[in-house]
């Protein structure tokens, strides 16, 4: 009887080793996860302090825009876009025609033949300047392209609807026409900015935000594809339209009903006469639907009409300003 409990002892005493040391090696296991997972958040976040090494450019984007561009480098440039010819202006490059827009030109370029509509210049103007490039925005590709038919030009298209844009757009300027001093000098005050920002918006919970536009008759919901998208993206806010409302297009049409539910903390009004929606007419907007005063936002006095001068038109020139501005209705 005594060798019998002597043996449940043993065999009980060895269960317990064994318990220990297996629950030893989970929290082991568990220790080396969580310390795996600190090392990777702290990478991540280092990753996004952005630098001219680390600029956040897709680097398959760059060098897709990049191949699109004569192997002999152009001295007669005509520029369809007014952004673009923004950046041609940072660079030290002088085209000899620049779009006719409502939009400003820099001033360096006011003695600039202009070539007529972003959309469908004139060719008669664009012949007789004889270029030996066009120079225009990727989304108007189809209609340039189509405008242009028949005409021997070497032609590249970039991209300027967002803020990303900007970036990739303007450093393929700078690197294809080797004014990297020019580039490198803007963007580091880009990148300076974004960090900034980024350093602004650490401890703290990201907002809810709505973004608005007016037509004449309508006002629609932005996107993150937006430029007023883009720039909130990069404040770290919480765009609705993307979170919750889960719409495609850059603009949308409004349900309320969704928008209810969702409930943003904040809504912002993209406001131009020009373009049909003046800070007059979204308060006839309101009046006219009182679902917008059920909304957080517009209780707690977070409704606030943009100038779309700023936050409306893509701009590299602007775009450090336009970052500054976007923060102070979130973390000021």
């Amino acid at each position: 009887m005594k060798k019998l409990s002597l043996l449940l002892l043993i065999a009980a005493l060895s269960v317990m080793t064994a318990c220990s040391s297996t629950n030893k090696a989970d929290t082991a296991e568990t220790n080396t996860t969580s310390n795996e997972t600190k090392e990777a958040n702290t990478a991540e976040a280092t990753s996004k302090v952005y630098s001219l090494e680390n600029d956040g450019v897709d680097q398959a984007l760059f060098t897709e825009a990049l191949s699109q561009f004569p192997t002999t480098v152009p001295e007669r440039i005509v520029t369809t876009s007014v952004p673009l010819t923004e950046m041609l202006q940072i660079l030290g490059i002088t085209p000899v025609g620049v779009p006719t827009s409502k939009n400003p030109i820099p001033a360096e370029f006011d003695a600039v033949e202009r070539i007529g509509s972003p959309m469908a210049p004139d060719l008669e103007v664009v012949t007789k300047l004889k270029p030996d490039l066009l120079l225009g925005a990727e989304s108007l590709r189809s209609s340039l392209d189509k405008s242009m038919e028949g005409m021997k030009l070497d032609k590249a298209y970039l991209s300027t609807e967002s803020f990303d844009d900007l970036k990739l757009s303007l450093k393929v300027l700078g690197t294809y026409f080797k004014k990297t001093d020019e580039m490198n000098a803007t963007l580091t005050k880009i990148l300076e900015k974004e960090n900034e920002l980024a350093k602004l918006a650490e401890g703290k919970k990201a907002p809810s935000v709505m973004l608005v536009i007016g037509t004449s008759d309508s006002f629609m919901v932005m996107s993150e594809k937006s430029y007023l998208g883009s720039l909130v993206k990069k404040v770290n806010a919480d765009n609705i339209a993307t979170s919750v409302l889960k719409v495609t297009d850059t603009y949308s049409p409004i349900n309320m009903e969704n928008v209810v539910a969702a409930d943003p903390d904040i809504i912002l009004v993209l406001a131009s006469g020009d373009h049909g929606a003046s800070k007059d007419m979204f308060e006839k907007e309101v009046a006219k639907n009182s679902t917008w005063t059920k909304l957080s936002a517009y209780k707690n006095d977070k409704v606030h009409i943009l100038d779309y001068s700023v936050f409306g038109v893509t701009s590299i020139l602007n775009a450090e300003n336009a970052l500054t501005e976007i923060s102070k209705y979130f973390y000021e």
